[in-house]
């Protein structure tokens, strides 16, 4: 098969893996050597002046030994198959680097008669990258759950980031949907990742060239409404994973429909407001002080979907507002909605010299649409005439269509979102800021 039509295949097999987006690697370029990376990360959109960063995405290959339901790649599905070399992966990425289409790899795979063999091969790719062509910039690999810790580790030593996709959120999604696979074979390379990098940390401390392993931390992947698995629930394992793993990030797919099967669920499109209330959730769990027990609840274990998460709980607990934005610490005033990290940290500067009122606020960043309704400024409050939460979520839902019909074609890049999301609400996913 020829090359053109083999990355083709495996370019677009691999569009279905989200988790690749930043990096946090700090390779400096080196004498003789191509490539760098920049301390900050690579993502898709990472400059301040909006250029767009790229990295060449691929699968090795799509053949696989796994019938996994929600998969387009599994092995009864009839696509279009094809299979890379490591000498055509590394000349691929070295071609595209030279020609200024990118600035790293991302490289996953399906599992293609083994888990071992695959990351063999894996493995070799990324060698030949750093030892025979002398690349040493940005590389993401998928470690293959189920290949042996050593193989592992040796990928780990070539590249800056590596992730262990999960998937599907429970033991019962698992075997309803992939039953060849299980939890163990996925968590134990995850856990050997983490100890690894830890070690790797130690040792850095200690002597000064010591080898680097995953500098960048890992990822993970997980699938939203391919099964019956609830939102809290999706939440507390995320939770989970960033203290048991010290994961750099957890990402959330929406389950696209590629095929029919009786397991799978019958929706009309991909769940993507679920996806970015996911997202928004994430946010504040790591960023936030939020715990999942606090977003939601067994008695509400699902998002509202035509609120972000924040404001949510905010109405769930209204008894805590309004809060005197002259008093409050740093950490009630990121409970507010419409007040973020960077905007907290003003305000808390900003009153040591004097008294703050609703105009100061605007000039420090807070988004008075929604923060309105929770504060007060010197004991005066500027919401509505009424603290009950049905009363401030309609009017917060009102001003929120309302600026959704305003924003018109200027948020199109977006437009994948069904309407129900306010423009504002898709923003504050990708900046942080609540």
């Amino acid at each position: 098969m020829e090359m053109l039509n083999k990355l083709k295949i495996l370019s677009d097999a691999a569009k279905y893996d989200v988790s690749c987006s930043s990096s946090g690697s700090n390779r400096k370029g080196k004498k003789g050597e191509i490539g760098s990376t920049s301390e900050c990360g690579i993502c898709h959109s990472w400059a301040d002046d909006g250029r767009c960063i790229s990295l060449l995405k691929i699968l090795f290959t799509n053949y696989c030994i796994y019938d996994c339901a929600y998969c387009i790649n599994r092995a009864s599905n009839d696509v279009p198959r094809a299979a890379f070399t490591p000498d055509e992966v590394a000349d691929l990425t070295i071609n595209f680097y030279k020609r200024n289409y990118i600035e790293g790899l991302f490289l996953s795979s399906a599992v293609y008669k083994s888990p071992n063999y695959t990351m063999e091969l894996l493995t070799s790719a990324v060698k030949k990258l750093r030892e025979e062509h002398r690349f040493n910039g940005y590389i993401h690999l998928k470690a293959i759950p189920g290949a042996d810790k050593t193989l592992i580790e040796k990928a780990g030593m070539y590249v800056d980031r590596m992730s262990v996709n999960i998937e599907l959120p429970s033991d019962e999604g698992l075997k309803l949907l992939a039953p060849q696979k299980n939890k163990n074979a996925i968590i134990k390379p995850m856990n050997f990742i983490n100890s690894r990098i830890h070690q790797a940390v130690e040792e850095r401390q200690k002597f000064k060239y010591s080898q680097s392993f995953v500098p960048a931390g890992q990822t993970t992947q997980l699938i939203v409404g391919a099964t019956k698995d609830s939102d809290l629930k999706i939440l507390r394992l995320s939770e989970a994973l960033y203290k048991g793993f010290k994961l750099k990030r957890v990402y959330y797919s929406a389950f696209i429909p590629v095929s029919e099967h009786p397991n799978l669920p019958v929706l009309a499109s991909p769940p993507l407001v679920r996806e970015n209330r996911l997202y928004q959730a994430d946010w504040l769990l790591r960023f936030y002080g939020y715990n999942a027990g606090e977003i939601l609840n067994d008695e509400k274990p699902d998002f509202d979907l035509a609120l972000d998460p924040k404001c949510d709980w905010a109405l769930r607990n209204i008894e805590l507002f309004p809060v005197e934005i002259n008093k409050a610490d740093y950490y009630l005033l990121l409970r507010v909605p419409g007040i973020g990290v960077r905007s907290a940290r003003r305000i808390i500067a900003a009153r040591k010299f004097g008294a703050l009122d609703y105009e100061d606020l605007k000039k420090l960043g807070v988004v008075l649409k929604r923060a309105r309704y929770f504060i007060t400024c010197s004991g005066k409050h500027y919401g509505i005439k009424s603290m009950n939460s049905l009363d401030i979520r309609s009017s917060i839902l009102s001003n929120s269509n309302n600026s959704s019909a305003q924003a018109g074609e200027q948020l199109s890049m977006f437009s994948i979102y069904p309407q129900l999301l306010p423009a504002s609400d898709i923003v504050s996913t990708i900046t942080g800021e609540f």
